[in-house]
């Protein structure tokens, strides 16, 4: 185990996006724009007509991936949570459709149906970045 200490908090963004919107590319524009290098995802909720999950498929190495699509559906964005690390975020959601619920990693391409809020504190403190490991995941370490 690895323990990543941040000594306080920086600033704090709420995002309203909009119907048409795209979910990861506009927290992407935030992290860009404002510049945030560590943070985190604390809160997301809203609504999507259009996503694309990432799921591992196995427990192997290296493992076998799988990309799942939904297509002019609706369907609830329940959460979104991660760590960004040196200005690259890595996100997990969880969304629903009238049947069940979904989790993966968020992709490009998912969109806004009626409205998302979506909520990042910036973290000050040890720089943090990833390091692909000899399985070739990206690990997270201090810089």
């Amino acid at each position: 185990m690895k323990v990543f200490t941040q000594d306080k908090v920086g600033r704090i963004f709420i995002l309203r996006l909009d119907q048409g919107d795209f979910v990861l590319e506009s927290i992407n524009e935030l992290i860009e724009r404002e510049n945030i290098k560590n943070g985190v995802v604390v809160s997301a909720i809203g609504t999507l007509d259009y996503c694309t999950l990432h799921m591992v498929m196995t427990t192997g190495y290296p493992p076998v991936e799988h990309f799942e699509k939904w297509e002019d559906k609706p369907l609830e964005l329940a959460s979104i949570d991660g760590i960004i690390a040196d200005g690259v975020p890595h996100l997990h959601t969880v969304i629903s459709d009238h049947e069940k619920a979904y989790a993966g990693h968020l992709e490009p391409g998912c969109r806004v149906l009626y409205l998302a809020e979506i909520v990042i504190m910036e973290l000050e403190g040890d720089a943090l970045t990833r390091i692909k490991n000899e399985k070739g995941i990206n690990e997270l370490h201090a810089k």
